[in-house]
């Protein structure tokens, strides 16, 4: 068995004095584990860095089988990300997110999506919407994705501005007023036709919220999985920054 793909390194574990088990997330074959002989080298070392991207060739005599990857480094993002904190705090929730996705399982447009958000992290300004809406994808690819398109109340497009904890839908701002309490804010961002607006700190908090009620609750929690301390880290990392960004223009 053998097959040649591009991929985007998640994760490296140590397997042996020499080796190492690398996963990636690849275009054609989903999330993926193989084996690196020599990885543990000073030369592969550089490059099965998570975040890079890499072209790999995966060999076994069968097809379940762990088999092994020859890798080669296409693009070492990992050596700017590291001067950016939330860039590292965003890898590795990533990884955690890449995880809950089935192995060996074929998803080209979830892989230009990470590929999108990862060339962007060391771009807070850019990468934390991404990453929101990247959990957003994960969710709808785990089957229990948000319906943001219209309110679940008037069936108006007009005004959305909560989302329904328990349906996953959109609610106007009319319509919602008198529940607002019991509902999640909807950021403008995420709102069809204001994709391109720039998320403030509210925003972007809200969208974190919005996201990790509904990973909690429908992914984490049913598999007996805490929410990663990376995602409190990154959130607060993100806020600063964003903070920070305010207080120079203003």
């Amino acid at each position: 068995m053998e097959w040649t793909d591009e991929g985007i390194v998640m994760g490296v574990r140590r397997h042996g004095e020499a080796n190492v088990l690398l996963e990636l997330m690849t275009r054609g074959h989903g999330r993926h584990l193989g084996l690196v002989r020599g990885g543990r080298s000073t030369r592969m070392q550089a490059v099965l860095q998570p975040g890079n991207g890499v072209a790999v060739t995966w060999r076994a005599r069968l097809e379940d089988h762990l088999g092994a990857f020859a890798v080669e480094g296409t693009d070492l993002r990992a050596a700017r990300l590291i001067a950016s904190p939330p860039g590292l705090y965003a890898l590795g929730m990533l990884g955690h997110l890449v995880r809950l996705l089935p192995e060996r399982e074929a998803n080209p447009g979830l892989f230009e999506a990470l590929r999108i958000v990862v060339e962007a992290l060391d771009e807070p300004a850019l990468a934390a919407p991404l990453l929101i809406r990247f959990e957003l994808a994960i969710l709808s690819e785990l089957g229990v994705g948000l319906d943001l398109t219209c309110c679940a109340v008037t069936g108006g497009r007009d005004d959305l501005a909560y989302v329904s904890p328990k349906s996953g839908r959109a609610v106007s701002a009319a319509a919602g007023e008198a529940w607002k309490d019991r509902l999640l804010a909807l950021p403008r961002f995420l709102v069809d036709g204001q994709g391109r607006a720039s998320p403030d700190p509210v925003d972007l908090a809200a969208g974190f919220a919005l996201t990790g009620h509904f990973l909690a609750r429908h992914v984490l929690e049913p598999r007996g999985i805490p929410m990663p301390d990376v995602r409190a880290a990154l959130i607060a990392s993100v806020a600063s920054q964003a903070r920070n960004e305010e207080g120079r223009t203003s």
